[in-house]
């Protein structure tokens, strides 16, 4: 007699015991039992649990569903007191319940492997839905939303647009490459606009402020984060000619940008994202650096001090510098170098910020220093831009790219390629928010591919992050995906032309065509890392497990699957490890642990600052634009260890530094265990690594 079980959807399938005893052996190995004890229960359940069914069910001709079949293995477990085990069991059974039932929810019989909180993220914030809020398409269509959108570009040069899009959707469906929020948001849609950088520039006059603010505002509303350089705007107490009155300052109009921003929310997709810059010579510098340490004046903004090369030699001889007024270009006054450079350090170890760019290693490497000198960078100083320009952006999933513990270059040239023809096309099929944006985009056509999931990467190589082979690796991948992008973008400018300002720029030299300014930067993927399941940017991982606070205030417990992995295969796995795992995220203290997986597996608090600092600085060599890193330090760490890190960025070619201290910011995304309230590491629904403070990424 044929013995049948009914599936979740309906579907009848044959009884397989093998399924059972699979499932309970590896319920008992996640326990700490010896696999031998495991596969011993998992057997004799099994055969148990068999002949109930076939009494109960199979010999009355009756049918089972799956959940029927769990129920009675669960209290079998418990009548043969193995609790833990049953409650081990149980645990499993609710998170694929939970799964299914996002999934069910979206439809996603067919869809990529998503992970939960992945599902989550998508459902809040990606997914279209109705004038009544309902959802009303899966992720596959949304993949396939965009990847419809920016292939159409292809037409414009004579293309059969469907080619594209099957290889757009490929690889965005396998979670090879996902572009930046705001075409995944908009592409398709009436809205239209899909790039997430902008910079935009603001004079010395109440018309320029509040134009800006204008524009500023009609940006976020889209989801686009904007930088802007306060540096042109007269001091605090400066005259006023046209009323007789005083100036307030530059930091007087970061407050009004501040709360314009607070009552946007980026369109209701994501908060509002800011970078507010000035020039380490401006008469309002202390002002500027110590604005922060009030609670809530800035709160959406970064804000960083432009650096010059002059003052670091200042800074190195303990030499006064002058500060410039910038309505008269002329100095008003000098500060010791010194002073004020531990003052920057004194309050980013204080409250995070503000962070340091090195303005003139960006000018170094500004592309089209014709057209203008680059003064600021978007929100988180990855993408320095001119006055007007945007870029779009998109990163490469890197866990995608290992195979039996070697690297995929082919596979990963392909990917490159294939997303720099996205990117580009990105410009043109975009809607752009301002006339003067459009026009400054398409003349230098920036694009910024990057990557994510580095730190897995390392892992699945079995490369120590804070090692010199990690360097030599990052300096080795960077320079192929940026040589690849490169051969990619000449023969797209063979086909469709080069960028305007090609001959003005500093490629006129090198190449003969050009179709992008630059095509390479490496962002803090926070939410396409959360949907591509890997960890953000080139960031180490910040957790081995813990508890992540879902979008729908639901907590769901999280075990990196690399580490799950290998801790079963070595036979050290159990829920007893993973909960001291989780009090700290690391797995540092731990006793039971081998040493070769706690050299693995390092968490970003594991890492010394100045190894931090050095893989930035190794990705940045190869990188056109910039590199968004955190250098995370713990609680006790000094102010003598954040100065260090500044001068180690500056003296190792970085283009920007950003320090962030545990506990340094009133809210955080991420939080260690704090018993007896907090028993787990505690991260938010869009964490991924980088700044745990409410970073306006």
């Amino acid at each position: 007699m044929h013995r049948f079980v009914r599936k979740r959807t309906g579907e009848l399938e044959s009884f397989q015991p093998r399924k059972i005893e699979h499932a309970i052996q590896k319920a008992a190995i996640a326990i700490g039992i010896s696999k031998e004890e495991a596969r011993r229960i998992a057997k004799a359940v099994t055969r148990d649990i068999s002949k109930q069914l076939q009494k109960e069910f199979f010999d009355r001709k009756k049918i089972p569903s799956v959940e029927q079949i769990q129920d009675r293995v669960i209290a079998l477990l418990k009548k043969k007191k193995y609790i833990r085990l049953a409650n081990e069991y149980s645990a499993y059974r609710k998170k694929k319940a939970e799964l299914r039932k996002i999934k069910q929810e979206l439809g996603l019989p067919l869809e990529p492997k998503l992970t939960v909180n992945a599902l989550e993220v998508l459902k809040a914030r990606y997914l279209l839905k109705d004038e009544t809020g309902k959802i009303i398409e899966t992720p596959k269509r949304l993949f396939m939303r965009v990847a419809t959108a920016v292939a159409k570009a292809d037409k414009r040069y004579s293309k059969n647009p469907k080619d594209a899009e099957k290889t757009f959707f490929s690889m965005m469906a396998k979670l090879e490459f996902l572009p930046n929020s705001p075409t995944l948001f908009n592409a398709g849609t009436p809205m239209g606009q899909l790039s997430a950088c902008f910079v935009l520039p603001i004079e010395d006059s109440l018309e320029s402020i509040f134009t800006t603010l204008k524009h500023m505002a009609l940006i976020e509303q889209t989801g686009g984060g904007v930088g802007f350089t306060f540096t042109k705007l007269r001091p605090r107490g400066d005259i006023v000619k046209s009323t007789k009155g005083v100036a307030s300052g530059p930091v007087s109009f970061m407050r009004v940008y501040n709360i314009a921003t607070e009552v946007i929310k980026a369109g209701g997709k994501r908060r509002g994202a800011m970078m507010g810059i000035l020039r380490i010579d401006h008469p309002d510098i202390v002002e500027f650096i110590t604005a922060k340490n009030i609670p809530g004046i800035l709160d959406n903004f970064n804000i960083s001090v432009a650096v010059s090369d002059e003052f670091m030699s200042a800074v190195k001889r303990n030499a006064d510098y002058e500060l410039i007024n910038p309505r008269t270009g002329k100095p008003v006054r000098k500060l010791n170098a010194r002073k004020i450079w531990r003052l920057i350090a004194e309050n980013a170890w204080r409250t995070g910020d503000p962070g340091v760019i090195f303005i003139d290693e960006i000018n170094r490497y500004n592309p089209t220093p014709s057209i203008g000198r680059i003064e600021s960078t978007n929100p988180c100083s990855e993408q320095p831009l001119l006055p007007y320009e945007s870029c779009n952006l998109g990163s490469i999933n890197l866990t995608k790219f290992v195979s039996n513990g070697e690297i995929d270059w082919e596979k990963l040239r392909i990917t490159v390629r294939n997303a720099v023809h996205f990117l580009d096309n990105v410009i043109d099929v975009n809607k752009f928010p301002l006339k003067q944006i459009k026009e400054m985009t398409l003349a230098n056509r920036k694009i910024g591919l990057g990557i994510m999931g580095w730190a897995e990467m390392l892992i699945m190589l079995g490369i120590k992050y804070d090692s010199q082979k990690a360097l030599q690796l990052a300096e080795k991948l960077m320079k192929f995906i940026s040589t690849t992008a490169r051969e990619k973008s000449i023969e797209l400018a063979e086909e469709r032309g080069s960028f305007p300002n090609f001959d003005k720029s500093v490629w006129a030299d090198r190449y003969k065509a050009l179709r992008n300014a630059t095509c390479t930067t490496i962002a803090p993927t926070g939410s396409i890392s959360i949907i591509a399941g890997c960890s953000s940017g080139i960031e180490p991982l910040f957790a081995i497990s813990f508890m992540r606070e879902v979008l729908g205030g639901k907590r769901l417990f999280e075990v990196n699957p690399l580490f799950e992995r290998i801790a079963k295969k070595r036979g050290f796995y159990s829920a007893d490890i993973l909960d001291k795992i989780a009090k700290t995220g690391s797995l540092q203290s731990i006793a039971k642990i081998p040493k070769d997986v706690k050299q693995l597996f390092r968490t970003a608090f594991d890492i010394t600052p100045e190894w931090h600092v050095r893989m930035q600085a190794a990705f940045q060599r190869y990188t056109d634009n910039a590199v968004s890193k955190t250098i995370n330090l713990p609680t006790k760490a000094t102010v003598d260890d954040v100065q260090k890190a500044y001068e180690l960025a500056y003296k190792l070619k970085c283009k920007g530094i950003t320090v962030y201290r545990y506990g340094s910011k009133p809210k955080q995304v991420l939080y260690f265990a704090k018993p007896p309230k907090e028993k787990y590491v505690i991260a938010k629904a869009e964490y991924a690594g980088g700044c745990p403070g409410v970073c306006p990424h």
